[in-house]
C-alpha cells in the first residue's frame, strides 16, 4: 500500500444532453445519466447509484483485507446495499445505508469471528466513513456445504 495522501482523478465531460463520460487513466470510459427517478432513462448507471455501488464495493473489499489479516477461511460475500435520498431544511442528500451482508464462510470456520470481521469492515470502510448518512448493517453468515 502507498503512503497517504492517495489522489484520484476522474473527468466528467458532458453536453447539453445524453450521457456524461466519466474518464479516469487507464480505465475505461463509463458512460452516465440521470436516474429514472430525476427524468433519466433509468438504464445506465448514475451518481446515485454509483455512490450507493462504492457503499458494497468498499465494504467487500475492506472485509476482504479483514479477513486476510484474520486468516478468516471465507468463499464469498453479497453485499446488498439500499441508500436512501430525501430532503432535509431543503437540501437533497443521502439520509441513510441499509447493508446486508451475508457471507458464506468455509466448513469449520469460527461463525462468531466471521460476525466480528463484518462489523470491522463496516466500521472501516472509508467510503461510509466519508459520508455524513448513516449505515444500518444486517449480517448473516452461512456455513458452505461440505465436498463428499
Amino acid at each position: 500500500m502507498q503512503d497517504f495522501p492517495h489522489h484520484y482523478a476522474v473527468t466528467a465531460s458532458g453536453s447539453s444532453g445524453g450521457d456524461v463520460a466519466l474518464t479516469s487513466a487507464g480505465l475505461p470510459v463509463l458512460l452516465s445519466a440521470p436516474p429514472r427517478e430525476f427524468g433519466g432513462p433509468g438504464d445506465r448507471w448514475s451518481p446515485e447509484t454509483m455512490l450507493v455501488a462504492a457503499v458494497g464495493d468498499c465494504f467487500i473489499l475492506t472485509f476482504r483485507a479483514i479477513a486476510r489479516a484474520a486468516k478468516l477461511p471465507w468463499e464469498s460475500l453479497t453485499c446488498d446495499v439500499a441508500g436512501t435520498l430525501d430532503r432535509v431544511d431543503r437540501v437533497t442528500q443521502f439520509t441513510a445505508f441499509a447493508v446486508r451482508a451475508t457471507l458464506t464462510v468455509a466448513p469449520g470456520a469460527d461463525v462468531n469471528q466471521a460476525h466480528k470481521a463484518l462489523e470491522r469492515a463496516e466500521h472501516g470502510c472509508l467510503i461510509t466513513n466519508s459520508l455524513k448518512a448513516g449505515v444500518q448493517l444486517e449480517t448473516k453468515v452461512l456455513i458452505a456445504a461440505g465436498v463428499s
